[in-house]
């Protein structure tokens, strides 16, 4: 259990919320939100119990955090670049989505543990991340005009694109536990999956 704890060292607030973030995400990505204990948390990082509660009130405000900020992550790594089209933004984007889904790992899984907390406030984040999330897409492609030649009617869009998220989520946690398919053979799966589902 020793072997875990970072040595304290002086930190700028800024990093030490960060330090704390990046524990509870592996934690929150390892377990359910009601097997974490906040103790644990301040244990690996290294720091007392009283100094984690100045940064965070309690358990579901840190996760809450921890939730929030891979969603911002998230969408700043798929913004889209404005006047390129989809199709020539998607493979990259996509690349760049899963060298973070790869990178931060623990991150990406914890924020998609937050649907199954029991905690109404923390479901609302993670919901808010995937609104945006679907926004975001939504905002890129309308900004296409030749995508927007072919766009379905807008409710069947909204759901095309929300169902394009599920499969993207639900392929890169099994790609996580199983990465038998190099990425850019992942990468290639989801784009046709989006392009496809626009196309009807």
């Amino acid at each position: 259990m020793t072997a875990e704890r970072t040595t304290r060292r002086r930190l700028s607030t800024e990093q030490r919320r960060e330090q704390l973030l990046s524990v509870g995400a592996k934690l929150f990505a390892q377990s359910p939100y009601d097997d974490v204990w906040i103790e644990r948390v301040a244990e690996i990082a290294g720091v007392s119990r009283g100094l984690l509660y100045h940064y965070f009130p309690n358990k579901r405000d840190f996760f809450a955090a921890v939730v929030r900020r891979e969603s911002e992550r998230m969408l700043r790594l798929t913004a889209a670049v404005p006047g390129i089209p989809v199709r020539e933004q998607l493979g990259a984007g996509l690349d760049t989505f899963l060298g973070y889904v790869a990178a931060h790992a623990e991150g990406f899984r914890a924020f998609h543990r937050a649907e199954s907390a029991g905690d109404p406030a923390v479901r609302t984040v993670y919901r808010e991340g995937l609104a945006a999330q679907e926004q975001q897409i939504l905002a890129a492609l309308a900004a296409d005009p030749e995508i927007t030649k072919r766009l379905p009617e807008p409710a069947a869009l909204r759901l095309a694109v929300r169902g394009w998220l599920a499969f993207l989520v639900a392929v890169c946690l099994d790609w996580l536990d199983e990465p038998e398919l190099p990425r850019e053979q992942v990468r290639d799966l989801c784009a046709r999956a989006l392009l496809g589902a626009l196309s009807g």
